[in-house]
């Protein structure tokens, strides 16, 4: 979750007609916005390309409005695309999403009454003894509003926007039009299993019952771990649309930026240490790494873990390919990475035919990473141009285009995140020993 930026809020629009409204409304400034860029173009003795008429500045402004506008899955897709596909994506495309991690509208006060009201009943306010109007932080399903009980307890409180979850289903569709109409996916790939499952997460991280069940879980998962905290559930004020929990101070972990590099260190080793626990031995992974869901305490140096909408179960099969992806990894047998690779539906066997020696090229890259002496510098980006390179250059081949399952899509969101962070950290992490005492091939069996 994103902090408030200030006294902003706009209604979220609930209804099904006022939603489909909105994505009407923008789909008509968009063509506008095309038509008028595409005389420019023409004018000027150029012959304009779809994607260059859609992705305007101008257009680009309204993606981003709405979008945050409409919050729910809309902005919950755009934060995804965002975070999973990095360097990946067009700089206007990057540019969209970016404003949509940071847009942090939140409902007006009546709008918010209402929603309280309608969960807790009207006279909600008995069971406080303060509850603070403003929220302290806004995303894309829900708000955070701090609140002390009639008995002293501190509580966070996340209040879901109203009519997120009858939305989902028809906002992922909406985004995928969008995302076809600017002829950024070839039509060959089929994406229809991709937003199910979205469809199916989203769902899932609409029902905080659900996510108060996960946190309870990952608290007592992690109870081992003194370097972790979690927050303890509130079953008593939690509905499926308001999750309580208490409050747990901490900063935002990107201020560990100004800390010394062996906080940094630290804490990278701490995040990197809980995601190859939640793969390898839970089997269960809170698979939303947006930066907002960590929190750091400088005074302790402990990790506080926020938001379990996301958290799912890790298939046996899915655990098995990474473990063995890892092995082949730490081995540096590029026959068996590029096998395992496709194996666990990384990569489809006829982008390891039609490509050869780009993929080996890539393969060859990241060994030669992994093994440098001492631990791995995330801050080291200089490899990142070459994987961009060589991926960007098979990806001209369209027909090679291909999604991996999507269960391995959320676990590599995680992994893909972790890194993201560890990197605008500049942390350095022995990984490699992390990995091998976890899953090498001496490590104990599961």
């Amino acid at each position: 979750m994103s902090g408030n930026g200030g006294d902003r809020h706009r209604t979220v629009p609930s209804g099904r007609l006022s939603r489909l409204g909105q994505f009407g409304r923008l789909a008509t400034g968009v063509a506008g916005g095309m038509m008028a860029e595409g005389a420019r173009r023409i004018a000027g003795g150029e012959r304009p390309r779809m994607r260059d008429m859609l992705l305007t500045p101008g257009n680009v402004s309204r993606l981003a409005d709405r979008l945050s506008n409409l919050r729910g899955a809309a902005m919950k897709l755009g934060q995804m695309i965002s975070m999973d596909a990095g360097d990946m994506l067009p700089p206007e495309l990057a540019e969209i999403m970016a404003r949509l991690r940071e847009n942090a509208h939140h409902m007006p006060p009546a709008q918010m009454q209402r929603v309280l009201a309608c969960e807790w009943g009207e006279d909600w306010r008995r069971h406080f003894r303060r509850f603070e109007p403003r929220p302290m932080a806004a995303a894309s399903i829900g708000q955070v509003h701090r609140a002390t009980t009639r008995d002293g307890r501190e509580l966070a409180i996340k209040v879901q926007y109203p009519g997120v979850r009858e939305s989902i289903d028809a906002d992922v569709d909406n985004v995928a039009t969008l995302l076809r109409i600017s002829n950024l996916l070839p039509r060959e790939l089929d994406i229809a299993p991709l937003l199910a499952a979205a469809k199916a997460q989203l769902a899932e991280e609409a029902d905080y019952l659900r996510e108060g069940e996960q946190m309870a879980r990952f608290g007592a998962l992690l109870a081992d771990d003194e370097d972790v905290v979690v927050p303890t559930l509130d079953p008593d004020l939690t509905t499926r649309n308001i999750l309580a929990m208490g409050f747990v101070e901490g900063q935002p972990i990107e201020t560990l930026e100004r800390e010394s590099q062996e906080r940094r260190d630290r804490a990278m080793r701490i995040l990197i240490g809980i995601v190859l626990r939640e793969l390898f031995e839970f089997r269960q992974m809170q698979t939303d790494p947006n930066f907002a869901n960590y929190r750091y305490q400088p005074e302790t140096g402990r990790i506080v873990l926020l938001d379990f909408g996301a958290a799912r179960g890790v298939s046996a099969a899915v655990v098995e390919g990474y473990r063995e992806l890892l092995r082949a990894g730490l081995a540096q047998d590029r026959d068996r990475i590029r096998a395992a690779a496709i194996a666990a539906g990384f990569m489809a066997p006829a982008v390891a035919t039609r490509h050869r020696a780009r993929v080996d090229h890539m393969i060859d890259v990241i060994v030669a990473e992994m093994h440098k002496p001492g631990p791995f510098d995330f801050g080291d980006r200089a490899f990142v141009s070459i994987l961009r390179e060589e991926g960007m250059a098979i990806a001209q081949d369209r027909a090679s285009w291909h999604l991996p399952p999507a269960d391995v899509l959320f676990v590599q969101r995680k992994i893909s995140g972790t890194a993201l962070l560890a990197a605008r950290l500049k942390a350095r992490v022995d990984v490699r020993t992390m990995a091998d005492r976890i899953v090498g091939e001496g490590a104990p069996k599961p």
